[in-house]
């Protein structure tokens, strides 16, 4: 299985999202700019992979910087950092990302050729570990998974989410890696669609068994005994909620009233313990995407819709955090917020 996202020799190869599950088709990204409007427009996406674009965005204008000293390429390095952090504002690891890549830059000498290095190894670096982080997570969580189970998950929270192999994902892979017979219910996750388009088409393509469901439905197949477990991925983890993708917050109620688990899988760069859920930022994207699927419109002209791209989910519905240290209950995250 190749990357979602590959650095060589000055360029960034990813695929763009948009163009899944019907045809393949791979971004050739040269510019920190390119970068911002791939990102922006969903061309990529998911938490950890948004991380690792906006380093890898940084290591583009370090790359073909022609800046001679520190400083010049230091205030290169921070208007572009300002460009990436306006792209997206809920998921915290781009801004994580793009502090730490800023961070190695204050504390390396030397002039802006020996500086751009180390800034493109440290975007090679990050990529590397999201990896080792998923494996991590998959594993931890595939504990939490018992043979037969039927897991549901919302969204997409897969390899297509990361640099590889997933967060939510990760735990049904490692499961069915060990022998367990999973199945999984998959959650179209209206308007753009990433549970039917990306998640089952990540299933499918590794051989593991999935229903997709439109997002009402959840109730429904809860209902009917259909479902043991639901793993979602998260974009941002605060001292009093899980935010992630709008649909979620439903989701978790409905497991809650069913005494279903309701499992969170993310690295800890999505935690951001300093804040609470009233200081999130929630994107508000175009409401053409509620008004339209794709470009054809299934609204009347002038139809009023709000577009939230997340929600919030109290963390008294989530039964644990599944991170790359382990399993945390939402007790032990609010206490280490303290």
């Amino acid at each position: 299985m190749m990357r979602t996202i590959e650095w060589k020799n000055g360029i960034v190869t990813t695929i763009d999202q948009t163009r899944l599950p019907n045809r393949t088709v791979f971004l050739k990204i040269k510019t920190c700019g390119e970068m911002a409007s791939a990102i922006n427009d969903m061309k990529l996406r998911g938490a950890p992979l948004i991380g690792v674009a906006a380093a890898y965005g940084l290591a583009l204008t370090a790359y073909y910087s022609k800046a001679k000293t520190k400083k010049k390429l230091m205030r290169e390095l921070e208007e572009s950092a300002k460009i990436l952090k306006g792209t997206r504002p809920t998921a915290v690891n781009l801004f994580w990302a793009v502090d730490r890549i800023l961070k190695k830059v204050k504390e390396t000498s030397g002039d802006a050729k020996t500086i751009a290095k180390k800034v493109v190894e440290k975007a090679q670096l990050m990529a590397d570990e999201d990896v080792e982080v998923n494996r991590k997570i998959g594993k931890y969580g595939s504990e939490l998974v018992a043979d037969n189970d039927v897991v549901l998950t919302h969204c997409n929270a897969g390899s297509l989410a990361t640099v590889d192999y997933g967060t939510a994902l990760a735990i049904v892979r490692v499961a069915c890696e060990q022998g367990k017979r999973i199945k999984v219910i998959a959650t179209e996750t209206r308007p753009k669609l990433q549970g039917a388009r990306l998640t089952v088409y990540e299933l499918k393509r590794d051989g593991i068994p999935v229903t997709l469901i439109t997002d009402n439905m959840v109730g429904c197949v809860m209902s009917r005994k259909m479902v043991n477990k639901v793993v979602v991925g998260a974009d941002r983890i605060v001292r009093d909620a899980v935010i992630n993708k709008i649909g979620t917050y439903t989701v978790a109620v409905l497991a809650h009233e069913h005494n279903i688990p309701f499992y969170v899988a993310a690295p800890t760069s999505t935690f951001d313990l300093t804040h609470e859920s009233k200081d999130v930022v929630i994107e508000e994207r175009s409401p053409n995407e509620v008004t339209h699927v794709g470009s054809k419109r299934i609204a009347p002209k002038g139809t009023n819709a709000i577009n939230p791209a997340f929600d919030i989910t109290p963390l008294k519905y989530v039964t644990a955090v599944i991170c790359e240290k382990g399993i945390l209950s939402a007790e032990e995250i609010a206490e280490a917020s303290n």
